[in-house]
């Protein structure tokens, strides 16, 4: 029988990954304060984020929990997550030279209710009788309502091995389409060596519902084959048109069987349980939640 011990132990990072990870992180600055010992206070929000338990809940092992919580509130808003998640990824384009394949799609996350409530002060929103939509205020903590309750949505691209390469967030109740244009732009692999960061993969894989004509043209702009599937009511009408429908986009059939990479990505973050069921009340600090477990992904599968 396993004791506690190693059961905490098994979300801690291995020391593999801990050498590929600690020259990534902040070095102490010159003046002030220096950080507390990063290694057991990133533990501790690894588990955490694993785990989805509450900060105060933390075990003594990792340290004050109001240490840990301070560390990733603080890094979730200033983007080091962010920052440590692009040095990890970078080059894993290079394996599939000028066939880079990404993968998009979304997923919706039911929001705990300690994730509603935060201030409008605390989020530059403005208060009661300001003569503003608050609906369209609550959204840009990326909360809306559906019939699940308070939702979040997290639009992810991943490659074909599984690996996000760039998420965002939104309210739970918005269409998918609209924001296939501002994933696809978020891409951002940086070089190894010298030279500007890779934002255009060869081919963009997608379902139905980013079939339009908005995102074709995108795509088309820049450069990137679209591997998405027409809409039956969008066939109807091209062919409806006659000549003036134009012709069908093209379709690859055997590179639409890659699509699942994307759903199998969005497995692996929800395997991390405060991913899975979102528990704070920011937008940008559940985006750092999101990027440390996807830090973790990229550890335990690291770029060839």
């Amino acid at each position: 029988m396993s004791t506690v011990d190693d059961r905490l132990n098994r979300h801690d990072l291995s020391e593999e990954e801990w050498q590929r990870l600690s020259p990534l992180l902040p070095v102490n600055p010159r003046q002030g304060g220096r950080w507390a010992d990063h290694r057991p206070v990133i533990n501790g929000v690894f588990f955490r984020t694993r785990t989805g338990c509450p900060w105060r809940d933390l075990p003594e092992c990792y340290g004050n929990w109001k240490t840990v919580y301070n560390r990733h509130r603080r890094w979730s808003l200033d983007g080091t997550w962010a920052v440590i998640l692009d040095r990890l990824r970078a080059g894993c384009d290079e394996a599939e030279g000028e066939d880079w394949t990404v993968g998009v799609d979304s997923t919706v996350v039911r929001a705990h209710h300690h994730a509603a409530g935060a201030h409008p002060a605390a989020r530059g929103l403005p208060g009661k009788g300001d003569g503003v939509d608050h609906e369209s205020a609550k959204n840009r903590e990326g909360l809306g309502r559906s019939r699940g309750g308070l939702t979040t949505k997290i639009h992810l691209a991943a490659d074909r091995r599984c690996r996000p390469v760039a998420r965002l967030t939104s309210a739970g109740q918005q269409g998918d389409s609209p924001y296939f244009i501002r994933v696809m732009a978020s891409i951002r692999i940086l070089r190894r060596g010298r030279g500007r960061p890779r934002r255009r993969p060869a081919r963009a894989l997608a379902d139905k519902a980013y079939s339009s004509r908005g995102n074709r043209a995108y795509l088309r702009r820049r450069g990137i084959r679209g591997v998405i599937p027409e809409k039956r009511d969008q066939q109807a009408n091209r062919l409806k048109k006659g000549r003036q429908g134009g012709r069908p986009p093209a379709f690859d059939v055997d590179r639409y069987k890659e699509r699942n990479t994307v759903e199998r990505c969005i497995g692996k973050l929800k395997a991390f349980r405060a991913v899975a069921m979102r528990f704070d009340k920011r937008e940008r600090i559940y985006q750092g939640t999101i990027d440390v477990a996807s830090i973790k992904i990229w550890l335990g599968d690291p770029v060839p």
